[in-house]
């Protein structure tokens, strides 16, 4: 099913009520597009467009309030929101300022504490000069951050979140599957970057907002680079990470592909790739911290030294491509049922590049579930 029934956005509404009520928040302020989709549903991909603002008004008590520009009333009233406000946007003027000052000044008390998503990872998708005039015109009201709530309340997956991203992850497996119809020797890797978007978007993306990857003789230089239109040689190792999406989740895995026989080093770096996973699906269990998992995926690939320049080794994954925690020395985020993550560990090639392997997964009671398809155990040939 696509979307998800109103029922799960009221629970969501309710669980950030109990908790505004606890932090003692009259209501969130929230601003950017996973934030209003996941208490609204609403989707779209016009939120590429950094022109308009859009404000969600969650108050301790009720349901949200979306105050939007005119041109998405008519898809947000598709969602369960039934209170929505508008201006014609852009206005370089007042650019929907007034009408969320008079909304908040109507449905909240006179001195009322607002929190918005203020810590790692989050950003507020309004001018800044916008807020200072928000500001001014309710003197008498708190801005303040959200206690952490909507970070809170992210981490931890409904099972029909679950149920998107392992199709996202389906997905993307199929595509993984063909990867040949669209590789060989002798390809350039933007061609094959191009044609695997198409494989993904055949198999049933929505779309693909996500694809990095690289390819080298003894690995690759770094995961985030556009492709080129160098060929691919044999001895090449080709590394391909998708972030697909379907209806609004992504998943975040990558698959490794050696250009005819893989040199030794390869096979030698790529099983310890596996065993630092299968050691870090171990670790990855409620009760325990992320900070656990890193170091049990570090001990594998360096001893326990404390890693690399990637700087983290898998992170959260769901709404966004990368959300928290992240598997780093220092982060203490404990790990609970229904938190899906990535598992991401990177090994360097002696003389060479690296090599990295990543898979998604959803924490449960009794232990890890896989829900990107079984990787093989020996890097898979060309």
């Amino acid at each position: 099913m696509r979307g998800f029934h109103p029922s799960e956005f009221k629970t969501r509404t309710q669980n950030a009520q109990v908790e505004m009520a606890r932090s003692g928040l009259d209501a969130l302020l929230l601003t950017t597009e996973p934030e209003v989709r996941y208490f609204t549903g609403f989707l779209t991909r016009f939120w590429e467009s950094p022109t308009r603002p859009w404000f969600l008004v969650l108050p301790q008590s009720g349901d949200p309030i979306a105050v939007i520009p005119a041109i998405g009333a008519d898809l947000m009233a598709k969602t369960w929101v039934s209170d929505i406000r508008t201006w014609t946007a852009p206005n370089p003027v007042d650019d929907g300022i007034s009408l969320l000052a008079d909304t908040l000044s109507e449905v909240l008390p006179k001195s009322a504490k607002i929190g918005l998503p203020s810590g790692h990872e989050s950003h507020l998708r309004m001018p800044l000069q916008d807020f200072e005039r928000l500001k001014q015109r309710l003197p008498n009201f708190e801005f303040t951050d959200d206690a952490g709530i909507i970070q809170k309340l992210r981490l931890i997956k409904s099972d029909a979140e679950i149920s998107k991203i392992s199709q996202a992850c389906k997905i993307a497996g199929a595509a993984f599957s063909r990867v040949t119809e669209v590789a060989s020797q002798g390809a350039s890797l933007e061609s094959v970057f191009r044609g695997f978007q198409k494989l993904c978007l055949d198999e049933g993306a929505d779309w693909v907002p996500y694809l990095a990857g690289g390819a080298g003789p003894l690995g690759y230089d770094d995961v985030i680079s556009p492709a080129n239109d160098s060929p691919l040689c044999k001895g090449d190792i080709l590394m391909l990470d998708t972030g697909l999406m379907y209806d609004g989740y992504f998943c975040d895995f990558d698959r490794n592909f050696s250009i005819g026989k893989p040199d030794k080093r390869i096979s030698a770096g790529y099983a310890q790739l596996i065993e630092a996973t299968e050691a870090s699906k171990i670790a990855a269990k409620a009760g325990n911290t992320a900070a656990d998992v890193f170091h049990a995926m570090d001990n594998v690939l360096t001893g326990g030294k404390g890693g690399g320049d990637v700087g983290r080794l898998g992170h959260g994954l769901g709404m966004q491509l990368t959300e928290w925690p992240s598997f780093i020395p220092d982060d203490q985020t404990v790990l609970k049922e229904g938190m899906v993550i990535t598992l991401e560990p990177a090994v360097a090639i002696p003389n060479g590049g690296m090599v990295v392997h990543e898979d998604n997964f959803v924490i449960r009671k009794s232990g890890i579930e896989q829900i990107s398809p079984q990787a093989p155990n020996t890097i898979l040939e060309i």
